[in-house]
Order: C-alpha cells, then structure tokens, then sequence
C-alpha cells in the first residue's frame, strides 16, 4: 500500500485537485460590462499583466505572456477595438504605443482578477522564497509535460 509520501499518491491527490481548481477558476463570474465581450484565457493573462504591472508596450507585454510581438499585437487590437484596452503614443519615444486597460473598464477588470491574486498572495506569503519559486517551477515543468505528451 502507497504512503502519503508516495509519488502515485500525491499524483491520485493532484488529479482529483487540479479539476477542482478550474472549475472553481471558471466559475468566477465575468463581470456585467465585460460579458458580451466574448473573452479567452490568453485576453484573461494579457488583463492581468496590465494590471498588476501597469501599461507597457506590446513587446514588454509579449515578454511577460512568453509569446511573440505579433501574437500580443492581435490581441490588443481585438481588445481596444472592444474598448477594453487602449493604446497611447510613449512620450519618451513617439514611434512606440504604450497599451493600457480602458479607464472605464478598470474597475471591471479589477474587480475580476483581484480574487484570484488575494487568494494567491494568502497562500504564497508563508513561503520561502526558495519555495514559491519550487511551485511555480513545478507547476511550469508540470505545463511543459503535459504539452510534450500531446504533441509526441
């Protein structure tokens, strides 16, 4: 019989977890003025980025989603054609555009993401840093995997 220590019973415990974690992630309501908007998972990373770290231009927005320029540039044109995004000229370097949430829509967007980092901050401030680095690094190894295991 498997201990608690052990690999299969820790990967039993994660694969019950893991499906649990999203629904309860899908179930976070959209609020009412992004409804109709017709948002994806990448829209929800690209929010979330500008949000916790401010506006910032498409080639800093695409090194933080760790996908390319091109990639980030459709999506913001999806968004700011949507009036949820909006991009300015830099004032240090008038050929670049700064990208940043709507104001209107800010509260929104706040309002939706908040939750979700006060809940991540709850259970990562106890941690080491040593340790939050460990998870996130397992969590990243665990994505890698399981997108090798598809694609092989």
């Amino acid at each position: 019989m498997a201990g608690p220590g052990d690999v299969d019973a820790t990967v039993r415990e994660l694969l019950l977890l893991m499906p649990r974690m999203a629904g309860r992630v899908k179930r976070i309501p959209v609020p009412e003025a992004l409804r109709s908007q017709a948002l994806a998972p990448r829209h929800l990373s690209l929010l979330a980025c500008l949000l916790f770290d401010g506006p910032m231009t498409v080639n800093d927005l695409a090194a933080r989603l760790e996908v390319a320029p091109t990639t980030v540039s459709l999506m913001v044109g999806d968004l700011s054609g949507k009036g949820i995004l909006e991009r300015r000229e830099d004032p240090a370097d008038r050929r670049r555009r700064i990208v940043a949430i709507a104001p209107d829509q800010h509260p929104a967007i706040d309002a939706w993401l908040a939750p979700g980092a006060g809940a991540w901050r709850r259970v990562l401030t106890p941690l080491t840093p040593a340790q939050r680095r460990l998870f996130v690094d397992t969590l990243r190894a665990y994505e890698a995997a399981v997108a090798e295991d598809n694609e092989g």
